[in-house]
This record gives structure tokens, C-alpha cells and sequence, in this order.
């Protein structure tokens, strides 16, 4: 039984600007390494057994997706489609070709999860979904696939799995999941108890010291028929106008095209409000593999690597007594007795910003 990947490609990364921006978002950018984020979420699947990727992505960065994913996978051997097997008899190796699905406009998460899964159910009628957002970061690969390996098997229970994230501070800018009693000691998951949102610092210290609870990761695991049968019983609108918007997709050459009209009547809504905190099938692996949202500038310094100083450069630098900063330009930055900054170049824009006022960016952006 193969793996179906399921990508989400539809975020905007607007913390990210000025190198983020509308037209190119933040999944397709080489951020934390020489590869897209896109990119490295495709390849942290790599020796499991997958099918052929499915992406789910906005009409404007179809080309963008398809070059990205072309450059990885051509050739690979570890996606592909029984139905391909013709194409690689012909020629001589095996065929990887994603399925990329186009959003005629964002209606959340809950819809675009609804047209992945009935593109894997249209290829396998017992096809195991592993959703994935496109612009995360995980740095312990190993740790990340046994964990897949794990909600896999639950999945074929009859399980929705996803994934909470082992917290590591008291965060106040992600959700949280409380995790249920297991069963028995052998158990990898736990029933879900309930979903939390955004806390305060004094809940989410709390929330640490219990231990029960963990960062929603937004990463899901179930088989596509599972999920569509929750779909349809307790968001059955959303549920009938997906299949119709997915039934009635155009093909045009690699691209597939979700029905416009039966799309745009959907009342947009995430899976965790349309779904995972309703289900009585819902169940948590906790997962701790250096995962990161990549959600602003700030979260971009934490995972990278730095100097003794501090300091953390996708850049030339020339830093006199300059300690805690991060820097991306195209030109070489010289710094002098600066501290806890923000330094980053697009083509027509710098910013500068305290590394603590990152979350503001998303204003300035929308300023200019």
C-alpha cells in the first residue's frame, strides 16, 4: 500500500516580505536551505513508499509548483503510480508526474483536503492520505517518517491522526491539542481530548507544565474515504459542492482545474473546524523532530545556524561587535555595534525591523 502526499501549497508567507510577496510566497523560496520549502517537503518523504504527490495550489503559482516539483523529482523511483507503469516500460524508467490541483479561489483548508482526497481515492480506493503543509521545516527526517510510519497504521484502523508537536517554550502563536489517556502502554497515539486555541503566556506555560497538551502541527494522516465519510456527515454543503467542484475539474495539459462554480458556493472552513474537532475518530501522535512554521523573521533566526555572536546570515557579512541578527541580502551588509535585528533585501525593497517586532511586518507590508 502506497503513501498518497497530499501537499497544500495556498498560504501567502506575508511575515516573510519582503522576499515573500503574492506572486512567489514563501513554499517557494530556498529559505533554510538550497532547496525550496516546497521542495523539502517532498524530499523529507523520500524512501517511504509513495504514490505521485498531490498539490494543491492557487491558479497563479501553477508554474512555479511544476517546476519546482520537476526539479525532484524526475526519475525518482519512490513516486509513482501503478497506472505509469506503461510510460516507464516505454521509457526505461519510472514515470513521476504529481497531480496538481488548481484553487479557483481560497476556501481554507477543509475543501482543498476534500478535492486531494478524491483525487487519491480516484487512483486507490483504500488510499492513505499524509497532508502536508508546504512551508514547514523538520529537521529530523528519521524521527518525522517513523511517526508517519506509526499514523499510517492507525489510519488504516479507521483513525484521523495528526500530529502534535512536543512544545519547547510556552508559545502563544500556535493552537494546542490536548492528548487523551492511552489505552495501553504500547499505544504511539492518543485519543484527542480537545483542540485549544491561541493561549496567553500564562495558560500556555501551563498548558507546558501539565503535559498533556501540544502544538497543533496542521499535518494530517487517514485514509481518503474515512475523511470524506466525517466530511460528509457533518459538513455535507462543503462535502457535496467538493465532489461536484472535483467531478467537474477541467484537464489542462498538466494541470487540473477545480470547477470555479461549485467552488466559490463553498463556505470556506478549516479541517479543524469542519472535521478534527468533532470526530470521535480523531487521534494524536506527538511528534518532536525539529519541527518550525517558519511563521516570521524571528522563527527564521531561531532555526538557523549562527555565528558566536548570535548572528545568522544567508548573506556576506562584514559584522564589528554586532550580536543577535539576521541577515539576507543580495549585497554584501556591513554592521557596526547593532543588536537583535532584522536585515533582509528583495529586489526593490529592505527591510529593517527589531527581531521582537517581526510580528508587525505583515502591517508594513500592506502599507506599501
Amino acid at each position: 500500500m502506497k503513501i498518497f502526499p497530499v501537499i497544500l501549497s495556498g498560504g501567502a508567507g506575508t511575515r516573510l516580505w519582503p522576499l515573500s510577496v503574492p506572486e512567489c510566497p514563501k513554499q517557494f523560496l530556498p529559505l533554510v536551505s538550497d532547496r525550496t520549502m516546497i521542495q523539502e517537503t517532498l524530499l523529507r518523504l523520500d524512501g517511504l513508499e509513495t504514490a505521485n504527490p498531490v498539490v494543491i495550489c492557487n491558479e497563479s503559482h501553477r508554474f512555479l509548483v511544476a517546476q519546482q516539483l520537476e526539479e525532484i523529482l524526475s526519475g525518482k523511483r519512490s513516486f509513482d503510480y501503478a497506472q505509469d507503469d506503461k510510460v516507464a516500460a516505454q521509457d526505461g524508467r519510472k514515470n513521476c508526474k504529481p497531480a496538481i490541483l488548481l484553487e479557483p479561489l481560497p476556501r481554507n483548508t477543509a475543501p482543498a483536503i476534500a478535492v486531494g482526497a478524491w483525487q487519491a481515492l480516484k487512483l486507490d480506493p483504500d488510499a492513505v492520505m499524509v497532508v502536508l503543509s508546504s512551508d514547514h521545516v523538520i529537521e529530523d527526517k528519521a524521527v518525522f517518517q517513523k511517526a508517519v510510519l506509526d499514523a499510517v497504521k492507525e489510519a488504516k484502523k479507521g483513525s484521523l491522526v495528526t500530529f502534535g508537536i512536543v512544545p519547547t517554550c510556552p508559545h502563544t502563536g500556535y493552537g494546542y491539542i490536548k492528548a487523551g489517556a492511552s489505552e495501553n502502554e504500547q499505544d504511539v497515539s492518543y485519543p484527542i481530548e480537545a483542540f485549544v486555541e491561541k493561549p496567553d503566556l500564562e495558560t500556555a506555560e501551563k498548558y507546558l507544565a501539565e503535559g498533556s497538551y501540544s502544538w497543533n502541527s496542521g499535518m494530517f494522516v487517514f485514509k481518503a474515504k474515512t475523511f470524506l465519510d466525517e466530511l460528509a456527515a457533518m459538513e455535507p454543503e462543503m462535502a457535496a459542492l467538493s465532489r461536484q467542484a472535483f467531478e467537474n475539474a477541467a484537464v489542462d495539459q498538466d494541470f487540473i482545474r477545480i470547477n470555479r462554480e461549485a467552488f466559490e458556493k463553498i463556505k470556506g472552513n478549516s479541517i479543524d473546524y469542519a472535521v478534527m474537532e468533532r470526530t470521535s475518530k480523531g487521534r494524536v501522535i506527538k511528534l518532536d523532530a525539529g519541527w518550525n512554521d517558519v511563521g516570521s523573521w524571528q522563527a527564521l533566526w531561531e532555526i538557523s545556524g549562527k555565528d558566536n555572536d548570535g548572528n545568522a546570515s544567508k548573506s556576506k557579512t562584514v559584522l564589528l561587535n554586532s550580536k543577535n541578527s539576521y541577515f539576507n541580502a543580495k549585497k554584501t551588509v556591513a554592521a557596526i555595534g547593532v543588536e537583535d535585528l532584522v536585515v533582509v533585501e528583495s529586489d526593490s525593497t529592505i527591510l529593517i525591523c527589531k527581531r521582537d517586532q517581526c510580528q508587525d511586518v505583515k502591517k508594513i507590508a500592506d502599507m506599501i
